[in-house]
């Protein structure tokens, strides 16, 4: 007696096997060899005389190699495809291994956004925003980026500005993190964003402005040089930007102001190492001077777009790349150092040596003295007055005052702030002028400020202190002007201050958007602190 598991054959002896019998000698369930010989995968080799399908000897083994197809998740026209040799395994399983990566990606991605979600505690109202991401293909995303870059700059012929926004379309990683979530849909909504495109049209133009047009194509034999030598003017003009952030907040942690003389030697120097950089630019400049100065001011105030930068932030953010240094901070103190000096001069540094440490701290202290009694006296409805500092009010005023004792103190403690946009004020203006005052003193006497030098022209910090000085006195001017009280503020210094005034600021331009208004004339018989006002731009009539 046979195994009475096994049936392979027929009963009229040719062989053949009955789907029930092909069923138990390959496990696969008689409904799944019914559908596939229906999809022409295991045709039968004949039928009973009832109708009964019959699979011939090699059907086991052809089952096997459908059942292994499918368990890699190949589908059944893929496998008929291989059955009747129109397509290799190995193309089928190269296609196969395709889909399943682009499947890995959807899941990881998926998952990605499920733990964005539950870290971030989203809402019901923010879930279908966090779930349009992860129902977008690469091609979907990579395709928004282009559309922003075609749309922003339409036919604007500025052809290596619109390539290298076209080359840095991002493509989120396999497995993105919550931050790169973020960050793509803070891009995708800036990306729509006006502001945007309107910013990168801007630059765009300014490319196509100070690039110059190429009157016909070039041979190929020099197009290889001319790439190399584009390359080369790239990485220059990247250090630069380095120099310049370097300098910038090292002027800024001096506590040099951008219109003081001793900015002059920092912006000299931005300017002969820029000048090689406009080598392939239209009409590049030869030398330091107006036009060059002129020409990279109007640079910094171009490239000086807050969405343009948060696009590149977020690019880099989603790539996983090093997001690029911040320029705030250097980029405001070189734009406004230019600004103030258009034109190269020698720096006299003799105004260096003119700040004796005694007297400085003797100044500071009277200047403070008086001026905190001034601020003690406003009254709370006084705030909201007008000063002579255009645009400002009173609490904008002594908000200002207050920074600059701060920053002060901060770059004696080597740590420069930069917080200038905050609100240092507070709800007790009298408190906060009084804390600040008071730091700023212990600062300059306990960390040997007055005796040290700060920047790279080693700036005494004296003469640093000193301009706190005559800042605060001229803005306590602008306060007594604003509020009806006396303005013969600290008149045992006053003289000595505008002295320090005219040494530290007396070559220095007077330009728009610098710190002083041109000099205006005193009336005869003017004390110090009005002489001051007059000589730093306001009108004492």
């Amino acid at each position: 007696m046979g195994d009475p598991t096994v049936e392979p054959m027929y009963e009229d002896g040719t062989g053949l096997l009955t789907i029930g019998a092909l069923a138990r000698l390959t496990g696969v369930p008689v409904k799944t060899i019914r559908n596939w010989s229906d999809q022409d995968l295991l045709p039968p080799a004949a039928r009973t005389p009832a109708g009964y399908r019959l699979y011939g000897p090699e059907s086991p083994a052809r089952l096997e190699i459908v059942r292994s197809l499918r368990d890699l998740g190949i589908g059944l026209a893929a496998i008929r495809s291989v059955l009747h040799r129109e397509r290799t395994v190995a193309e089928t399983a190269r296609q196969g291994a395709d889909a399943l990566d682009a499947q890995i990606r959807a899941l990881r991605l998926r998952r990605a956004v499920l733990r964005a979600v539950a870290l971030r505690g989203s809402t019901p109202e923010e879930l279908p925003h966090m779930t349009e991401l992860a129902r977008l293909s690469d091609r979907e995303r990579r395709r928004i980026i282009t559309d922003l870059v075609e749309d922003a700059l339409g036919n604007v012929p500025a052809p290596d500005y619109r390539s290298g926004l076209l080359a840095a379309v991002p493509d989120l990683p396999d497995d993105p993190t919550p931050e790169q979530l973020d960050a793509w849909r803070e891009l995708s909504a800036l990306v729509r964003a006006p502001e945007l495109r309107a910013a990168l049209r801007r630059l765009a133009e300014y490319s196509a402005r100070t690039t110059p047009a190429e009157d016909e194509p070039r041979p190929a034999a020099e197009t290889a040089p001319a790439a190399q030598e584009q390359t080369a003017q790239q990485q220059a003009a990247v250090r630069v930007a380095e120099l310049m952030r370097e300098r910038g907040e090292a002027a800024v942690a001096a506590g040099l102001a951008p219109d003081s003389p001793a900015a002059e030697p920092v912006v000299a120097e931005l300017v002969a190492a820029w000048i090689p950089t406009q080598a392939g630019t239209a009409d590049p400049p030869a030398e330091d001077g107006p036009g060059a100065r002129g020409r990279l001011l109007e640079q910094l105030e171009t490239a000086a777009e807050p969405a343009v930068e948060r696009y590149w932030q977020l690019l880099c953010t989603v790539t996983g790349r090093p997001a690029p240094p911040r320029w705030g901070t250097a980029g405001a103190w070189t734009t406004a150092a230019l600004r103030a000096h258009l034109r190269p001069y020698e720096l006299d540094r003799s105004a260096f040596a003119s700040a004796d440490p005694d007297r400085v701290l003797h100044a500071c202290t009277q200047v403070i003295r008086d001026v905190g009694a001034l601020v003690a006296a406003v009254r709370p409805e006084d705030l909201d007055l007008p000063t002579p500092c255009a645009g400002w009010t009173v609490r904008q005023l002594l908000d200002h005052m207050v920074w600059e004792n701060l920053m002060a103190a901060s770059v004696a403690e080597g740590t420069p702030r930069d917080d200038l946009t905050a609100d240092h004020l507070g709800a007790d203006h009298r408190a906060a002028f009084e804390d600040s005052a008071r730091a700023a003193l212990a600062v300059f006497t306990g960390s040997g400020m007055l005796h040290r030098t700060f920047g790279p022209y080693e700036a005494p910090g004296a003469m640093l202190v000193q301009q706190v000085v005559v800042e605060l006195l001229a803005h306590g001017w602008d306060l007594a002007r604003a509020t009806g009280a006396p303005t013969g503020l600290a008149p045992g210094v006053a003289e000595e201050t505008l002295a320090a005034a005219r040494r530290i600021y007396g070559a220095a331009p007077r330009t728009e958007g610098g710190s002083f208004a041109p000099e205006r004339p005193a009336p005869p018989g003017a004390h110090a602190t009005d002489r001051l006002a007059a000589f730093l731009g306001r009108d004492p009539a």
